[in-house]
């Protein structure tokens, strides 16, 4: 690629897009609700959440000095990240918060860069996290939802035109803003009947000694901040 049209390619990422109209952002919001609110759709539709949970636990793990050694994602869509080193400490009690907020602030990120006009950066940037994560997946279905996901991205953000990326990247971020508060109140929901007994929650608090009830109030903190904070961004508030 010689430099002009490495020029022209970094152009289109930075530039900015105009936003759909606000009767535009409102529809995407309630197909997003509609992907998420129903049980049998979202049996489904929460890999995508379990894909963003993950990779927060990948990306913090290896941030903070961790070896990533791989992820897994499940049919089930629940996942898991192995990684190696001190087994307390700061790096593991960061590696083990990272899940459940992963969703929530990758979609305040993504209704930043929408506010902004980013809509191109978004698409393409979701598509770089993905390839990333593509390489430290470590099962079949794993890699199969993390390639139709890339795959959806790519077509986008090649093949349609700027409203039809404009309505898809305002779809996803509010899905990942909406999605990212319902795992915290079901696992709140699991812990309440006895299950779950080494979740998130409570593994930081075997590693901090605070109430695992604690964190998972930080978890209910961070995801409804971040659809508060999020969602007037979308909405032009």
């Amino acid at each position: 690629m010689d430099s002009t049209n490495a020029t022209d390619l970094w152009d289109r990422v930075v530039a900015t897009q105009p936003d759909p109209a606000t009767w535009l952002v409102i529809v995407t919001g309630v197909v997003a609700l509609a992907a998420v609110a129903p049980r049998g759709l979202w049996l489904i539709t929460r890999n995508a959440i379990t894909i963003a949970h993950e990779g927060g636990h990948g990306l913090v793990a290896l941030l903070s000095g961790r070896r990533l050694e791989g992820i897994r994602l499940h049919s089930d869509t629940s996942g898991l990240t192995v990684s190696r080193g001190k087994p307390a400490g700061i790096g593991m009690i960061l590696t083990a918060l990272a899940g459940y907020p992963a969703a929530s602030l990758l979609g305040l990120a993504g209704a930043w860069l929408l506010a902004a006009g980013h809509i191109t950066a978004l698409l393409w940037g979701a598509t770089a996290l993905l390839a990333a994560l593509l390489v430290m997946v470590r099962n079949a279905f794993g890699m199969l939802t993390v390639v139709v996901s890339g795959a959806a991205f790519v077509l986008v953000s090649w093949l349609a035109g700027p409203a039809v990326q404009a309505l898809f990247a305002y779809g996803v971020v509010w899905f990942l803003l909406l999605g990212g508060v319902r795992p915290a109140f079901e696992l709140q929901g699991k812990r309440r009947h006895g299950g779950a007994p080494d979740s998130d929650a409570d593994q930081l608090a075997r590693l901090t000694n605070v109430p695992a009830v604690v964190w998972l109030g930080f978890f209910h903190v961070i995801s409804l901040c971040a659809l508060t904070g999020g969602g007037r961004w979308l909405l032009g508030l």
